[in-house]
């Protein structure tokens, strides 16, 4: 295999990755906000559909009873970012090209992912996050199984005052930091790099990954911040993300466009 490192993508080769760093991410994020103030009602309306999807969804766990799920869903939620973001990258795509987006022409493009393989990253990523929120449920049975929670206030006070409830929190937090270490390495490139050029899935988290390997500082120094962000952001009701997250998604396409020059 040639070194990815340097020198032209040859004939049937993975393309050529360029060595990231903190300069690369200062750029990417300062052109995701600029992108975000040339076309501002798409990053506002597609970061308020997934706001309002996370507040129903809150709200559906307290109906049912369930507020437990709310801090493993909080936590969780940051993991299905990269595919929200979809309509993000098309906009930054054709803003670069000179182009003004329009919402007939994003939406389009969007709706023909179903056709592509960005579908089935869509399915890989949602799989993840399911079994995030299953290995929740499962570890809550083994440490915490004998206590009802009547709020959610009531799981804070049991997760941060008991021994089960720390041991609880801090092997759910590590098995968390993998799962989303392996979903992040094999995202962060592939759904851009999947939008824009004709790459099967496997090839595209293989140039993912080798970019996350290549220089995993930086990479993984991205994927907390951007964490972190969201999390931030969707304290307040989840309202932060009518910002943060099309931010975040416009500066995800610059930087993937650094990666693969």
């Amino acid at each position: 295999m040639s070194d990815l490192s340097a020198g032209p993508a040859l004939p049937g080769s993975l393309p050529r990755i360029h060595t990231m760093t903190f300069g690369d991410l200062a750029f990417a994020l300062k052109a995701g906000f600029r992108d975000f103030l040339r076309a501002p009602l798409f990053g506002l309306v597609i970061g308020g559909v997934f706001a309002l999807i996370g507040a129903v969804i809150v709200a559906s766990l307290t109906v049912w009873q369930l507020p437990w799920l709310i801090y493993p869903f909080a936590i969780g939620f940051p993991l299905v970012g990269p595919f929200a973001a979809v309509g993000l990258y098309e906009v930054s795509r054709r803003l670069a090209a000179g182009e003004r987006p329009a919402w007939r022409d994003v939406v389009s493009v969007i709706w023909a992912q179903r056709r592509r393989e960005v579908s089935w990253m869509a399915f890989v990523m949602l799989f993840v996050f399911w079994i995030w929120m299953y290995q929740v449920r499962l570890l809550i049975a083994l440490f915490l199984g004998l206590v009802s929670f009547a709020s959610f206030e009531q799981f804070l006070t049991v997760v941060f005052t008991t021994q089960d409830g720390l041991l609880f929190l801090g092997i759910g937090h590590v098995v968390g930091a993998v799962l989303a270490l392996v979903l992040f390495s094999i995202t962060v490139i592939s759904i851009p790099l999947l939008l824009d050029r004709e790459v099967d899935m496997v090839t595209a988290m293989i140039i993912s990954i080798k970019t996350v390997f290549q220089s995993p500082v930086v990479m993984l120094g991205w994927g907390v911040f951007v964490t972190l962000g969201v999390l931030v952001a969707s304290l307040p009701l989840f309202l932060g993300l009518f910002v943060v997250l099309p931010v975040f998604g416009h500066a995800t396409w610059h930087l993937y466009r650094r990666a693969l020059p």
